[in-house]
């Protein structure tokens, strides 16, 4: 726990942080990345990296950290780091690697604030870091040993059995292990996958499984969207090794027998495809309402696999919505997911996969339909803006 004076200095500087934090997050990454360039070829996401998404997930995370040493709450910080720290677990991040952030964010916040980082104020946010690093450090290592690594040795050579077309933009590939097995996954999991590019970088991205925890081999599939997945698409086939992580995510099937809605867009079908897959094998008997959105019916990822699962499942219930109506076929609403007219028991615990927009419009109608938020869970695609008040 940081310090009473640290608590202090924090609330009467935050304003002006967060206020700056447009500005100290480049600096901070131009920094680091001219001292390590190696970070952005083989570890940060060189295209979020571009457009600046990625900077703003570390202003979000900073100020949300900061703001919870001054509203304190225990679910919303548990969500952060959880989160945080399963993607930290998918890159294989080390403890050695945090004095090296530290050292270029505190060059970049004092080179933007100036005078105003007084040596009190240094040793306020000195503080604040450490708190949030050594508890990331802590909860990564016990991931690591969870999964039975040493800290931040996750990465495995796995060769593709088979690639399957699922949707005419999305390609499922199925993997093996090149020796002996490949461990097991919770549902809803993710692995990360490398890729060597043609600049010699070797980028990551992540991809939730699609196939069941027991299954022997894992699925996964991948949009086309960006370097790695173009890579995938033009380049891995059938006999083929690839480079990929273990298994980590923190979306998972909560226990007991409440309804489940899981609620999903495009590509974001992939972790609900995980999900029901493990309900199918398992005889789960909870009601379950599926609903996803996307684009067409002609462009849908795993359209007939998502429907047969929900056959399978003897309480469960598919509802499919289409902004491009012309082949939507029978039963499948026009436009965007609405849940106006659906109903929410107040027991009913959500699942929500996809970008960011859809999952705020979507956690928003549950907000307003009396859903409790602690029942509202979500995986997002693409970088993530980490939200102060609102729990994963």
């Amino acid at each position: 726990m940081i310090s009473d004076q640290t608590r202090a200095v924090l609330a009467a500087t935050l304003p002006a942080v967060e206020g700056a934090l447009d500005d100290i997050t480049p600096n901070f990454y131009q920094r680091m990345f001219a001292a390590h360039p190696e970070l952005l070829d083989n570890l940060f996401n060189r295209a979020n990296q571009k457009i600046g998404t990625q900077p703003k997930v570390l202003a979000g995370s900073i100020a949300a950290f900061a703001r919870l040493q001054l509203m304190p709450d225990a679910a919303q910080q548990k969500f952060i780091i959880e989160r945080v720290a399963h993607k930290h677990a998918s890159l294989g991040v080390v403890a050695d690697q945090y004095p090296i952030v530290h050292e270029h964010l505190f060059a970049a916040i004092v080179e933007v604030l100036g005078e105003a980082v007084t040596p009190e104020v240094a040793a306020a946010w000195d503080e604040l870091y450490w708190e949030m690093a050594n508890t990331l450090i802590g909860r990564e290592n016990e991931l690591y040993a969870d999964a039975g690594v040493t800290p931040g040795d996750v990465w495995r050579d796995v060769v593709i059995g088979e690639r399957e077309q699922v949707a005419p933009d999305a390609v499922s590939f199925t993997v093996a292990a090149r020796d002996g097995a490949l461990p097991s996954f919770t549902p809803g999991q993710y692995i990360s996958v490398q890729v060597p590019l043609d600049d010699g970088a070797h980028q990551i991205r992540q991809y939730s499984l699609t196939g069941a925890p027991n299954d022997p081999q894992w699925r996964f599939s991948v949009k086309l969207d960006g370097e790695v997945s173009s890579y995938l698409h033009e380049r891995v086939f059938e006999g083929d090794t690839l480079h990929v992580s273990t298994p980590f995510g923190d979306l998972a099937l909560p226990e007991g027998d409440a309804p489940l809605l899981l609620a999903s867009a495009g590509i974001g079908c992939t972790p609900v495809i995980g999900l029901l897959h493990h309900l199918v094998q398992t005889g789960d008997t909870r009601p379950v309402h599926v609903l996803h959105a996307d684009r067409s019916r002609s462009r849908q990822p795993h359209r007939g696999e998502l429907a047969d699962l929900v056959d399978k499942l003897p309480q469960a219930r598919l509802e499919q919505w289409y902004e491009n109506g012309h082949d939507a076929g029978d039963g499948a609403r026009i436009g965007f997911m609405s849940l106006d007219d659906i109903s929410i028991a107040p027991e009913t615990v959500a699942l929500l996969c996809g970008p960011a927009g859809f999952l705020s419009s979507v956690r928003g109608s549950l907000l307003a339909k009396d859903l409790p938020e602690e029942r509202i869970h979500y995986e997002t695609f693409g970088p993530e803006l980490v939200r102060v008040g609102g729990r994963g």
